[in-house]
């Protein structure tokens, strides 16, 4: 395998530091550890979240396009990085830890294969670049979090296995009953009773029915578990003071899925912080692509971080960030609306978004899909968006 180019300098592996010796609360993903007693503990978490990175010589994306993703991907992999974490709780759960050199269980296996790099990958760079181009970025453009949040929305439609409700909540205002209204879809809000379409013929994604009435009697469930993203912008050009401790508590919610942000045309994943320092991992090393055996097991090494993960000072973020949580079921999310409501409440605390029961009157009155105001929900809404295979 050819070696990885490292893109910065500053990520030369000698210049990687190992945790400070502080007395400060190491957060990571809602998982609190001591830096002075858990170090082990530490580095055995965040190498078992997915670390994506540049890639090279993977098939042309579209057929000409791309064959490395190096200088113009980088939040795409983040994008990737947040969503393969819900994917990794939604399936294994938060506690799974994942061992070099062993043979992994199926789930991780078919939660790996959803990223590589090639065009029949749900979530590959392929995908998410073509998928961009209803977005209005042309395949090999720099995205913001925004546009990878709408495209990840769009692309787990396909995700049949994982049956997600991802909601990307826009202008800083989270809504419950619209949230509630796409993970609980079969239900009738109006009447307060399910809904008794007639669904003779309706056929959803990969051949399947779409919502609930894709379950059978036993695999029906209350709710679709929860993927929420929301796009945010805490200052100007710089990151407001006021939002450093909001921003901080949401790396301590249980739910709490990390940010995609960085600097100016450098994007990373924020999986939590000690002091005044982020955590995150970097996706600015171009490795080589990578094939599945025929097996379908995946050499994995390289798709997990395992040296300290970087730090940099929080008032160095670019204020353009998107925070994400996952709520497994409806106790999760009214859990993750008391936590937000007792944060609203803290003086020291600016907030970075407003929760609110029902959807405003000054909106533009979209359906519950962030579809364009005036697209009706039907049927066949999802198929307005088509996998590139």
């Amino acid at each position: 395998m050819d070696a990885a180019t490292l893109t910065y300098d500053t990520l030369l592996f000698g210049e990687f530091e190992e945790f400070p010796e502080t007395a400060d609360p190491v957060w990571i993903l809602g998982k609190e550890f001591s830096a002075l007693t858990e170090r082990d503990e530490i580095l055995s978490d965040i190498s078992s979240r997915l670390w994506f990175t540049y890639r090279k010589n993977f098939p042309p994306i579209g057929g000409t396009g791309p064959t490395s993703d190096t200088g113009w991907g980088c939040m795409l992999r983040c994008g990737q990085m947040i969503l393969a974490e819900a994917l990794l709780c939604r399936h294994l759960g938060r506690d799974w830890r994942w061992q070099r050199g062993q043979r992994q269980r199926e789930e991780y296996v078919s939660i790996l294969n959803a990223f590589i790099d090639k065009k029949d990958s749900y979530y590959s760079i392929h995908q998410i670049a073509q998928m961009g181009v209803g977005e209005g970025k042309s395949i090999g453009q720099w995205y913001g979090p925004n546009t990878v949040a709408q495209v990840l929305k769009k692309l787990s439609v396909f995700d049949s296995w994982s049956r997600m409700a991802v909601h990307v909540a826009m202008d800083n205002t989270v809504v419950i009953e619209e949230i509630k209204r796409l993970c609980m879809p079969w239900l009738d809000f109006a009447g307060g009773a399910c809904a008794e379409a007639d669904l003779e013929g309706e056929r959803g994604l990969n051949g399947c029915l779409e919502g609930a009435c894709a379950m059978g009697v036993e695999e029906t469930v209350l709710w679709k578990p929860l993927v929420l993203l929301i796009p945010l912008r805490l200052g100007l050009s710089d990151i407001n003071e006021a939002y450093m401790e909001t921003l901080k508590h949401c790396f301590m919610f249980p739910q709490s899925l990390g940010v995609i942000g960085g600097k100016p045309n450098s994007a990373h994943y924020f999986i939590g912080f000690v002091g005044e320092e982020l955590i995150y991992l970097d996706p600015h090393t171009t490795q080589p692509a990578v094939e599945p055996s025929d097996d379908g097991q995946v050499p994995d090494d390289t798709y997990h971080c395992q040296h300290p993960p970087c730090r940099m000072n929080i008032r160095e973020l670019d204020p353009s960030i998107a925070v994400g949580f996952f709520c497994r079921t409806e106790e999760d999310f009214d859990e993750w609306c008391t936590r937000i409501r007792k944060l609203s409440c803290n003086r020291d605390a600016l907030p970075m978004f407003e929760l609110v029961d029902s959807q405003p009157s000054h909106y533009a009155n979209a359906d519950v899909l962030n579809l364009t105001p005036g697209q009706c929900l039907t049927p066949q809404t999802t198929k307005t968006y088509q996998l590139h295979i």
